[in-house]
């Protein structure tokens, strides 16, 4: 009689465990679904832009506003050289000597005749004021006085020679001792201890520590449409780094350098946190018209800060059907001020994130503010 209780009893139990182990499921489904939602980054997104050729970019190296190449006036052999590339030098720092036991001879045989002169000048005065006083005593003639007179003359012009010579001497013994002229960084060099030196042949190359700015070229036919003083964006491909700049100096003449203008274009103080001379920079000039291009169609440009670079490969991220971001590869073009040319990977409508606020990586789910 109890069998049917008991069975019932049991039907009951398993009823509530399967009801229990559903709404677990569905709990747990839910706190997935709102764990994902929780977790999604919030991107901003943005399309490519149409650039229709407006401006002109030229390509140049970044260098110092200030480069010199020590060099001697004099042959001879290298005694010391006290700097090493990378070092950073004082002006008057002595940078390098020249053997110069010649020229050292030299200036004791100077200062030789220096005291020979001396002694010679010395008697010729005494001479000449005793005569002097004997002319106007008249006892002495007049052609005695101008003897006299002449010798002393001549005693007195050797020794200014003399004197001549040594300064000539200690010219000359001072090119043997190189020292900085400036403030700043050794950047080459190009000889050692030991080595011939020769007039004109540098020895070590110093940059101004300071300022830098870019060297380019432009083309003849835009010179007459670019100013001094004109603003002008620097984009360094090696750093990432955009720069606003201005022209300081426009070349006159094309006459070495093939037609082609040379520009220098400042960069402010503020900016040359990891500048090296020697990096490649192009530069975006505004220009008050647009240039004559065979080119009917337009640029697709992106933000420089958008690109995402791998090794050397470049992206952009996108967003996928499911809301998550697609890193899509992309080739780029020049870069004119903080915009870059993407030449292929992206369609004119499609949209990218410009930025987010989390760490974007392929599958991360995102939600468009």
């Amino acid at each position: 009689m109890n069998l049917p209780i008991h069975k019932n009893r049991t039907l009951q139990l398993f009823a509530t465990i399967g009801l229990l182990l559903i709404s677990s499921c569905s709990s747990n489904e839910k706190k997935d679904t709102y764990a994902g939602a929780d977790t999604a980054i919030f991107v901003t997104v943005s399309q490519p832009s149409a650039d229709a050729n407006q401006g002109l970019t030229v390509s140049g190296q970044v260098e110092a506003s200030q480069t010199a190449n020590i060099s001697t006036r004099v042959m001879g052999y290298i005694t010391k050289i006290n700097v090493k590339v990378g070092d950073r030098v004082n002006k008057g720092q002595t940078l390098a000597t020249i053997s110069n036991d010649d020229i050292l001879a030299k200036r004791a045989q100077a200062d030789a005749m220096i005291t020979e002169a001396e002694a010679g000048f010395k008697n010729a005065q005494k001479d000449y004021d005793r005569f002097n006083a004997l002319y106007k005593q008249q006892s002495a003639s007049a052609k005695e006085l101008d003897n006299i007179t002449l010798q002393y003359s001549s005693a007195k012009a050797r020794l200014e020679a003399a004197k001549q010579q040594r300064n000539e001497v200690n010219a000359t013994l001072s090119y043997t001792s190189l020292t900085a002229p400036f403030s700043g960084t050794v950047t080459q060099k190009m000889m050692d201890a030991g080595s011939m030196a020769t007039p004109g042949m540098p020895l070590l190359t110093i940059e101004q520590s300071g300022s830098y700015q870019v060297s380019a070229t432009v083309p003849e036919s835009e010179i007459s449409l670019i100013k001094k003083d004109a603003q002008v964006t620097i984009n360094v491909d090696a750093i990432h780094k955009v720069i606003n700049g201005k022209i300081t100096q426009i070349n006159q003449s094309s006459e070495n350098s093939g037609g082609q203008y040379m520009i220098k274009v400042n960069i402010p103080d503020n900016e040359k946190q990891g500048l090296f001379a020697g990096m490649y920079a192009n530069v975006a000039i505004p220009l008050p018209s647009p240039i004559k291009t065979d080119n009917t169609g337009s640029q697709l440009m992106v933000p420089v800060s958008a690109i995402e670079y791998r090794d050397q490969l470049t992206g952009l991220y996108t967003i996928g059907s499911n809301h998550t971001a697609l890193l899509r590869w992309v080739r780029l073009g020049k870069a004119q001020g903080n915009q870059v040319e993407v030449l292929s990977g992206m369609a004119s409508n499609e949209q990218f994130i410009v930025s987010a606020e989390g760490r974007l990586y392929n599958g991360v789910a995102v939600k468009i503010k």
